[in-house]
């Protein structure tokens, strides 16, 4: 996969030794050297990383970096900066920057740094990927608990339901008894009643389901399964 990072750096001799670098890389770089047109281009663009100077003429580097993570973008940021105090090295990691490299520099540090910011962000996708549960018609992340249905938020859940529903969902078409529902959700060994099972299942097809294709599917003599792909003459 081509990395693709926007350098944001009026001294075009600092662009060319980077451009250098990326070509060696196979890092796919572009390169404005204002920073209110860098701003503008970052918003037109998709980015795998970002590197910005401190120093800029039309929006200066630390104005940008703000306005980037107000605006809820997570894309790694690098801080160029000639500034080499506490205090301002502080500051440019307080308005949202993920690191710094103080000029000159080598372009071998550069490359370190942006291979670290980048492999911190892709580890993270992997980990929210991990906790991202997607079926034909369902989307179930379990760090905020949160479940859709065909694009719509389902937001009345109880906690338990959420995790019965979560587990479900994470197992589709496979049946599960009672006894074995209470052991996973639950978190005993058939201290509950089954009807407790019972009534969440009540519940959750009353709160997702649709009158055209039920979700939780009664498997008789046997329990329950999860299955948003069967049609209601199928059931």
């Amino acid at each position: 996969m081509i990395v693709k990072i926007l350098v944001i750096e009026d001294n075009k001799g600092v662009c060319s030794m980077i451009e250098m670098f990326f070509a060696k890389e196979g890092i796919e770089g572009e390169f404005v050297n204002d920073g209110l047109e860098g701003y503008i281009r970052f918003k037109n663009g998709t980015w795998d990383a970002l590197i910005i100077d401190w120093m800029l003429p039309g929006m200066d580097g630390v104005t940008i970096c703000r306005k980037i993570r107000d605006e809820k973008f997570t894309v790694p940021i690098i801080m160029l900066t000639a500034k080499d105090s506490e205090s301002d090295q502080v500051l440019g990691l307080e308005m949202g920057a993920d690191d710094y490299v103080t000029k000159p520099f080598s372009p071998l540090t550069l490359m370190a740094r942006i291979k670290a910011v980048t492999r911190r962000v892709q580890n993270q996708e992997h980990k929210d990927q991990d906790n991202v549960i997607k079926t034909e018609r369902f989307k179930v992340n379990k760090i905020t608990r949160e479940v859709f249905v065909d694009e719509t938020q389902v937001t009345n859940l109880t906690p338990k339901e959420f995790d019965l529903l979560s587990y479900m969902v994470e197992h589709p078409r496979q049946v599960f008894s009672r006894e074995q529902l209470l052991e996973r959700v639950w978190g005993y060994q058939f201290y509950g009643d089954e009807r407790t099972v019972d009534v969440h299942i009540k519940r959750l097809r009353k709160k997702v389901e649709t009158t055209s294709q039920p979700f939780f599917h009664t498997v008789w003599g046997v329990g329950y399964k999860f299955d948003d792909a069967v049609k209601t003459d199928e059931v």
